[in-house]
C-alpha cells in the first residue's frame, strides 16, 4: 500500500460517511430506503482492489447499523439490534443483514471487473452487479430472517411478502443499479488509469 492508495481509500470512506449521514445516502421510501452509499464501495473495488472493496463494504454496513439506530423508520429493526419498532426488536441477524451483503458488494464488483477487463463495459457491468448484489442479498436476508416481522411492519400480508420483496428489488434495485453503472463508469474511467496496483 502506498500513499496514493491510502489517500483514495480515505476519500472514498469520507464520501461514504457524508452520504450515510445526509439525505443523499439513504433516501427513505417509508418501508425501506433507496441507497447510493454502495457506489463508493464499487469504485473502490475496481480502482483499488478486492481488499479495499471489502473494507469499504464493511464500513457501509457499520454505518447502516448506526443510521438505522439513530434515524429509524418502520423497518429499521432489520438493520439494527439496538432498537425496537412497534414491539419488534432487531437481533444478531440484523447485524448480518446490515454488514455481510455490503461486504459482498465489493467482492462481486471486483470479480466482475476482473472477469471482463474491457474498460467501459467492465465498469458498467461492475456497477450494475455490485448494486444488485446489495439489493438482492439484503432483501433475501430480510425475507429469510425477518419475513413475518417485515410483513407486519410494512402492513402487508405474509402470503404476499415474496411478491413485495420482488417488487422492491425491481422498483428500487434496478434503477439503483442503472445509476450505479453510469456513475461508476464515469468516475472509474478517470481514476482507474492512475492506479496500477496489482489486482488482489
Amino acid at each position: 500500500m502506498n500513499t496514493k492508495y491510502l489517500t483514495f481509500l480515505g476519500v472514498l470512506l469520507a464520501i461514504e460517511i457524508i452520504l450515510s449521514f445526509t439525505p443523499l445516502g439513504f433516501i427513505p421510501l417509508g418501508f425501506t430506503n433507496a441507497t447510493t452509499v454502495h457506489i463508493p464501495v464499487i469504485i473502490g473495488a475496481i480502482v483499488l482492489g478486492l481488499k479495499a472493496g471489502m473494507i469499504l463494504g464493511g464500513a457501509f454496513g457499520v454505518m447502516s447499523v448506526i443510521v438505522a439506530t439513530i434515524r429509524p423508520n418502520v423497518t429499521s429493526f432489520v438493520f439494527s439490534p439496538f432498537i425496537t419498532i412497534g414491539g419488534i426488536q432487531g437481533n444478531i441477524w440484523s447485524l448480518f443483514i446490515a454488514i455481510v451483503p455490503r461486504i459482498m458488494i465489493g467482492v462481486a464488483a471486483y470479480y466482475t471487473y476482473k472477469l471482463l477487463k474491457s474498460n467501459k463495459l467492465a465498469f458498467i457491468a461492475s456497477g450494475i452487479v455490485g448494486s444488485l448484489t446489495n439489493t438482492i442479498l439484503v432483501m433475501s436476508c430480510i425475507y429469510l430472517f425477518f419475513g413475518k416481522e417485515f410483513a407486519q411492519a410494512s402492513q402487508v400480508e405474509v402470503g404476499t411478502l415474496f411478491r413485495v420483496i420482488i417488487g422492491i428489488i425491481g422498483i428500487n434495485g434496478v434503477p439503483e443499479a442503472i445509476v450505479a453503472g453510469i456513475i461508476v463508469t464515469t468516475i472509474c474511467t478517470v481514476f482507474k488509469p492512475a492506479f496500477k496496483f496489482k489486482l488482489f
